[in-house]
């Protein structure tokens, strides 16, 4: 038996409403629908109030953003470059992580070993300590195979960090090629490329210690 959401006064919405705004401005991490929904009144139509409330931020400072299943308010794009200097911090990337961030984004779930095969070179020790304490990777499970290898999968994080609402909206080739990217790093090519070639070359050798990459925290 289906469950239909009782019948709410306009006040009755209006008062939802506010809660859920002040919910999601109280949250530093951005809420899942499920949470939302047992916060709010019984009865609430949580998807109605998410559209009220994104339309009524769309033209300001902040805006709702949906983040992998969850929301948050978050400052309005074009925006950020305005606020970049309060907000950007720089990190120190090598190469290697990048890559292998871009490998795990785009081949998850994947093993280290899988990584190590589409990079052709050994991962350093502490390469998945940095992204794990990025928060962009987390563990995912265990594979079905000899020695059950465990697969690393990208996190809400990574998807907040770079703006993006699921992973259907990671760059293909030609949209990396428009920004510039296959040209300041070649391996992406390859990497993006995991839908329109069935096999993958292997990268070439590599210092994992070479010169690391600055990454202003809205970019990757």
């Amino acid at each position: 038996m289906s469950h239909t959401p009782l019948l709410v006064s306009s006040r009755e919405r209006a008062q939802a409403l506010r809660l859920l705004e002040a919910i999601l401005f109280a949250s530093r991490e951005p809420v899942a629908e499920a949470t939302l929904q047992e916060r709010l009144p019984e009865g609430t139509d949580l998807k109605g109030l998410l559209a009220d409330l994104a339309a009524l931020y769309e033209n300001r400072g902040v805006v709702l953003t949906r983040i992998g299943g969850k929301w948050a308010f978050r400052t309005a794009a074009d925006l950020a470059p305005m606020m970049a200097h309060e907000r950007t911090q720089l990190r120190k990337l090598s190469r290697a992580t990048m890559e292998t961030m871009a490998i795990i984004a785009y081949h998850q779930p994947i093993t280290r070993a899988e990584i190590e095969e589409v990079r052709g070179v050994g991962l350093s020790k502490g390469t998945l300590d940095v992204l794990l304490e990025a928060g962009w990777v987390k563990p995912g499970r265990r594979r079905e195979s000899p020695g059950r290898p465990l697969t690393w999968v990208t996190t809400d994080v990574f998807l907040d960090q770079f703006g993006i609402a699921d992973l259907k909206e990671l760059p293909g080739v030609e949209e990396l090629k428009a920004a510039g990217l296959l040209d300041k790093r070649p391996s992406l090519a390859t990497i993006a490329m995991r839908e329109e070639e069935a096999d993958m070359p292997a990268g070439t050798d590599e210092d994992e210690g070479a010169e690391p990459l600055l990454l202003d925290d809205e970019e990757f």
